[in-house]
């Protein structure tokens, strides 16, 4: 998915904030839901909580990019996904982080939907 930084994701110098990337992608991941004419959360409370990210910051991007979110499934479980996601600005990866979900309904870990397991494997 591609993004564009705006004014308000940067410093006054310009620079991207470093939680702006964990807005990216999670904006990316919500996309792929919104594509679908659905939303990531159910209407019952249910959806996808993250329990857990490791981020990599790798670059910097500024005012005015155009910026990449790739996403990659590495992990399905009956709960939960662990994914993998990078950002890059043309060519160069800037940032990259690996996000562990959990799908809760009420607060408590339940299995994955099928519909919804098919768009994360889609990613």
């Amino acid at each position: 998915m591609k993004i564009r930084v705006y004014y308000e994701d940067t410093d006054a110098g310009g620079i991207v904030y470093h939680s702006r990337y964990l807005n990216f992608c999670e904006r990316a991941r919500s996309e792929e839901f919104f594509r679908r004419g659905m939303l990531p959360a159910g209407e019952d409370g249910s959806g996808f909580v993250v329990r857990h990210v490791e981020a990599d910051f790798l670059g910097m991007a500024k005012l005015g990019d155009l910026l990449e979110v790739r996403t990659r499934l590495l992990e399905e479980k009956r709960s939960s996904v662990l994914l993998k996601q990078k950002i890059y600005r043309d060519t160069e990866e800037i940032f990259a982080m690996t996000v562990h979900l959990v799908y809760v309904t009420g607060g408590r870990p339940k299995r994955i939907p099928p519909r919804l397991l098919e768009i994360i494997r889609a990613l």
